[in-house]
Order: structure tokens, then C-alpha cells, then sequence
């Protein structure tokens, strides 16, 4: 019986890791304690879980005090992203495994922080890229892996983000850089992690452009330039195309997603957090809107472009080698798409040949199938029929931030910028302040 502590106490803490401790995984997994900076999180969670009722709450400074009372095996740190640092280096101090939601860590000293906590300790770390467990995911490596493709020599990945789920950043914490690393952390740390892990190959060298397009005081949708309203009480809001698409006049709509509640008024209940802050406060300085290149160690270029604010969500991949061509669209959440889409499949070209289609076998659950069986292989270890290695560690966990910090410095300086130099040892400022 493995002993768990969750640090932060969070939606995603709550469906990814506490949900299947109690429901699928109890006979092998025992949650021992729980923290948390708000004390309003523990009772959202013991309303969904009687079963938690008896554990023991901690508060976010309570860390030393929680692993001793409790005694954990593993360390689970689903908290604000720039929190993971210090959970994560404090867990390995004590010897303790660590299985962390992404992104690792917020900036590359501080994913070197993290390795080198590591390399002394007995605890390893997990990097929960659930990106990796889709069906089609797993079934573009298998191709790779068996040939299909060559040597691979590019990748073209464009990522969309709808104007629901992409304005939904610029309404909490993540609009902060401080906080969340930026959006080509937060959120493309994920594409870039796919990437490298199919590739299985290293990013070295970045040069990326990148922009504030539709959100902060100069987006042309903002009605009027004033900070500091909030949806719920805003007297403008009827004249918002970011609201009004998503909302009637009586605020009865209902959206589903995998990461936002759409339930406004019990997400109010936090303490001290509005997730309906205006996407046009002048305090918004993040992009939204990126497009980069990635050259590899051996020899594969990556063309990548992200929009957070778009009529639907999915993404666009090709991946090219020397005995073919790959692609394929996903759309994600279709009921939010205002339009008929087809379902998902891979088109294979190879170079002297017939065009092939291959239909994948589909499964349910959260991130297009991908939360089920990464949940299997974190709670009873990875499957031993799968021949490749498919859980991340510390280093996927730090190229995928590195290359998103590379990113958004690219944009900012003007200049390619290397992914050696951002994590080398030597550099102890967690983050310059160029902006």
C-alpha cells in the first residue's frame, strides 16, 4: 500500500489523482494528507469524497510538518504552477518520490533546481504529460518507431485554442508570467513535450516571434478601457464579444470543458480568487499569440504556432521523414465548434506510394482518452506489454518548460536563444526581468 500526500488541493488534483486513489486504485493507494492555501479547497473535496473526510489538512507552509505527521511514500504536487519548485525539491531533500502536473516548474534555473535535487536523492520525479497517452498519440510513435516515416526531418504543428477556453487564461492566474511561466509554459510546455518525446531527440536552439493580439487594454474587442471589472459584476459585459459568445443575458449557459468549471459561482467560494477577472486589464502582458521554430540535436526542425483565441480548438500536425509524410486535425471539444467537424484520423503518405488512412481505436475519458491510462501507469506502474517508455521524468519535464522559456525570451530579445544556456547550472536568477 503506497501512502500519498497532495499538494494543492485543486480541480485538477481532485479528477486526476484523488478521484482514482479512492475510486479505481484503493486497494494499492491510501491518501494520508492533504495541503492546501485555502482551507475552502478541503471542504469542495470532502463534498465530492466522503472518503476524505478523516485526512489530515495542511495549510501551503505546512509542508515539513505534513511529511512528518503523515509519512508519505510519494508526493503529489498539483498546486499553482510556481509553487512545484520548492514541493518538488523539498520531497527529493527527504528522499520522497514526487509525481508532478505539468509544467515542472516555471523557469529553467528552476527546473535545474529540480534535476540536481534529483541526481542527490533516492526519490525520482514524474511528470504527468497526459498529452502523450491519447490513442493517436501513441499510435503516431508506434508509426515512428516502426519506420514508417525514415529519419524524421521536420514537424509542422499549429495549435489552436477557442476564444472560450483561450480567454479563460486571461481571466486567473496564468495571465501573470510570475505565476505560470507565461502561456508557452503553461500551456505549450505540453505540445513541446509530444514533440520531443516522439522525435526522441533534444531541443537545442529557438527562434520564435510572438505578440499581445486580442486580450489587454488594446485588444479592439475591449468596449472600454478600464481595469478591474470582474464578469460576474460587470456593467459592460453585454457589449463583450468574449462573454456574450459563451453566455445569455441570464447567464444560464453551460459549457463544457476539461479544465474550466463552467459552474461561475461555486469556483467564487475560493478564497481571494476571481477566475472572472477582464481579459482586458492593462496588468496583461503575456502573449497570446506564438509562432516558432525548434532545430533539434539530430537534425529535425520543428515549425510550431499557437492562438488563444480562435472560432474553434483542435490542431493541425505533419510530420515529415525520408520514407514519408504524416498528418493529421484534431477538434477538440466539438460542442463548442460552431460547425460540423469530422472525426479524427492519420494520413499517411509515404514518399513513393499509396496514401493510407488509418482510423484509431478511440477510448474515453479526459485529453482524448489519455487520463485513464496515464492514471494506470502512475498508480501500478507502467504497463510492461508497451515496448516504449512513455511516463516523463525530470528532463522531458525540463526541456518542455526550457523550450517554452526560450520561446517567449526569443520574442522578447529579438534573437535565437539556446536551450543549454537557459539550463545551464551556473545560472541562479530564476528569471531576468527584461520585459
Amino acid at each position: 500500500m503506497k501512502r500519498y500526500a497532495v499538494c494543492g488541493v485543486s480541480k485538477r488534483a481532485i479528477g486526476m489523482f484523488i478521484d482514482p486513489m479512492i475510486r479505481t486504485f484503493s486497494g494499492s493507494c491510501e491518501l494520508v494528507g492533504m495541503l492546501d492555501v485555502d482551507p475552502k479547497r478541503f471542504q469542495v473535496c470532502k463534498e465530492h469524497f466522503p472518503e476524505t473526510a478523516g485526512v489530515p489538512e495542511y495549510g501551503g507552509n505546512d509542508f515539513e510538518q505534513m511529511v512528518e505527521e503523515t509519512n508519505p511514500d510519494i508526493v503529489i504536487v498539483a498546486s499553482r504552477d510556481d509553487t512545484h519548485v520548492d514541493y518538488i525539491v523539498h520531497s527529493l531533500a527527504r528522499g520522497l518520490d514526487v509525481i508532478t502536473e505539468k509544467p515542472m516548474a516555471t523557469t529553467a534555473a528552476d527546473c535545474r533546481r529540480i534535476m540536481d535535487a534529483e541526481n542527490e536523492s533516492k526519490g525520482k520525479v514524474t511528470v504527468t504529460f497526459n498529452y502523450r497517452y491519447s490513442p493517436y498519440h501513441m499510435k503516431i510513435k508506434e508509426m515512428i518507431l516502426d519506420g514508417k516515416l525514415g529519419r524524421i526531418t521536420s514537424v509542422d504543428l499549429n495549435w489552436y485554442i477557442d476564444t472560450y477556453h483561450g480567454s479563460s487564461y486571461f481571466q486567473r492566474w496564468n495571465r501573470n508570467r510570475e505565476l505560470s511561466g507565461g502561456l508557452s509554459i503553461h500551456k505549450s510546455s505540453h505540445h513541446f513535450d509530444l514533440v520531443n518525446w516522439w522525435l526522441d531527440q533534444v531541443p537545442e536552439e529557438v527562434f520564435s516571434f510572438g505578440g499581445l493580439n486580442y486580450y489587454g487594454e488594446d485588444s479592439v474587442h475591449n468596449p472600454v478601457k478600464e481595469d478591474g471589472r470582474h464578469c460576474g459584476t460587470c456593467d459592460v459585459k453585454q457589449d463583450c464579444s468574449y462573454y456574450t459568445r459563451w453566455n445569455t443575458r441570464s447567464n444560464s449557459a453551460t459549457v463544457q470543458d476539461d479544465h474550466i468549471d463552467s459552474d461561475l459561482k461555486r469556483r467564487e467560494g475560493y478564497t481571494n480568487y476571481r477566475p472572472d477577472q477582464c481579459v482586458f486589464d492593462s496588468e496583461i502582458q503575456i502573449e497570446d499569440t506564438y509562432t516558432a521554430t525548434v532545430k533539434y540535436n539530430k537534425g529535425a526542425l520543428l515549425s510550431y504556432s499557437i492562438n488563444f483565441s480562435l472560432p474553434y480548438e483542435g490542431y493541425r500536425l505533419a510530420i515529415n521523414g525520408t520514407k514519408g509524410r504524416l498528418e493529421t486535425m484534431e477538434y477538440h471539444a466539438p460542442s463548442r465548434v460552431p460547425f460540423p467537424t469530422p472525426g479524427q484520423t492519420i494520413d499517411y503518405f509515404p514518399l513513393f506510394g499509396s496514401k493510407e488512412t488509418i482510423n484509431v481505436v478511440e477510448r474515453d475519458g479526459g485529453h482524448g482518452g489519455g487520463d485513464p491510462v496515464i492514471q494506470e501507469d502512475i498508480f501500478l506502474g507502467e504497463d510492461p506489454s508497451r515496448p516504449y517508455t512513455i511516463l516523463s521524468g525530470s528532463k522531458d519535464g525540463a526541456y518542455s518548460v526550457t523550450t517554452g522559456e526560450a520561446v517567449w525570451r526569443s520574442v522578447k530579445e529579438g534573437r535565437p536563444v539556446l536551450i543549454e544556456d537557459l539550463l545551464a547550472s551556473e545560472q541562479v536568477n530564476s528569471r531576468e526581468k527584461i520585459d
